[in-house]
């Protein structure tokens, strides 16, 4: 099916507008003052019996800048604006079908902390029920010449569980070229038997990638995903508790077909356009039955002057409820804007 014309119109999201200054200035105060909220919150929040009500997960990922990668489109620090890039995030995983976020521990903090600011405002838990997901390894900085010696920096298994997160996200890229990819392995697959030595779920990102002029390029062609893919299923002790992040490609089908494991789709650079990330989610959610959802970044929480809730709402549909990439992109429209007083609404009662 034909996907339907994306027209924006004259339409441009304010995240200021949805996340207050003020609001977003007391996280600080919080951290000075009283940063054990933050705990009494995350012992507080109410979690999900399961992962996964239909066996399918469609979550925001925020753990882009402690790797030093800051960068959407021409701007190369967009998301080094942490005022804008919380309020996108917020956007995104208060839509209700968006099961979570996956994110370093500053921004889980971060996120906690606003939930303790809304509930004393007399707000809802904003995350109850969401999985929440840690970032663990971050140490491969971008652009840095130990890049893929991808070291655990950022959450360990043991904080993990003590925070009483959903998971943990590990990432590894391989370039047969480099020493430091096959380093980075070992991390994984150390850092893997301790989550499942705590039955915490790991969430384990398989790129294949080439050193082309000095960068680290993705590689995304079907051989190479089923190469990672088969690496990725055999790391650690045990795959029961392992869920992998893979890039979409043509012939996607061979890559679903590459392990048991339960796969979800990532999306690629931010174009301004979200109908081409939403024909690529639903074209990969046909592909076979391991596709189990999508963990997408800056091309929904950044898609262009689009509102981030409504591609995010559009993802959640393909996923949760079969649409195909024409109903997506026809539905954006209904929810730009849709609660956008969230924040403003309850500080005005807090005041």
């Amino acid at each position: 099916m034909a996907v339907t014309t994306y027209d924006i119109g004259s339409y441009t999201f304010r995240p200021e507008a949805y996340l207050p200054r003020n609001v977003f200035e007391r996280i600080t105060d919080v951290r000075v003052a009283r940063p054990h909220v933050v705990e009494e919150e995350a012992q507080a929040r109410v979690r999900r019996a399961r992962l996964t009500a239909d066996g399918r997960l469609v979550l925001v990922a925020a753990d882009h800048p402690a790797r030093g990668v800051a960068g959407v489109g021409g701007d190369p620090i967009a998301m080094g604006n942490r005022w804008a890039l919380l309020a996108r995030v917020l956007r995104v995983v208060t839509t209700p079908d968006v099961d979570g976020v996956m994110a370093t521990p500053d921004i889980i903090e971060e996120l906690l902390a606003i939930t303790r600011l809304m509930k004393e405002a007399g707000g809802p838990a904003l995350l109850d029920n969401k999985v929440l997901l840690g970032s663990m390894n971050r140490g491969g900085l971008a652009g840095t010449v130990f890049e893929l010696d991808d070291r655990m920096t950022a959450f360990t298994p043991e904080r993990i569980a003590q925070l009483g997160l959903d998971g943990a996200k590990l990432m590894f890229r391989l370039e047969p070229s480099e020493p430091s990819s096959g380093v980075t392995l070992e991390y994984c697959a150390r850092a893997i038997d301790r989550l499942h030595a705590l039955g915490i779920p790991a969430f384990l990102e398989c790129l294949a990638v080439q050193k082309r002029e000095g960068r680290y390029v993705m590689v995304t062609s079907a051989p190479e995903l089923v190469t990672v893919v088969g690496i990725a299923s055999g790391l650690g002790s045990s795959s029961l508790l392992t869920w992998l992040k893979v890039p979409y490609c043509d012939r996607f089908d061979l890559v679903a077909q590459a392990t048991t494991c339960p796969i979800l789709m990532l999306g690629g650079e931010t174009t301004g356009d979200p109908s081409g990330i939403l024909r690529d989610f639903a074209a990969g959610m046909r592909a076979g039955a391991t596709i189990r959802g999508a963990l997408f970044g800056r091309n929904v929480t950044f898609p262009g002057r689009d509102d981030p809730r409504a591609v995010a709402m559009a993802v959640a549909g393909i996923v949760h409820q079969g649409w195909d990439a024409a109903q997506a992109v026809g539905r954006l429209g209904e929810v730009r804007d849709r609660e956008i007083d969230l924040f403003t609404r309850l500080e005005g009662r807090r005041d």
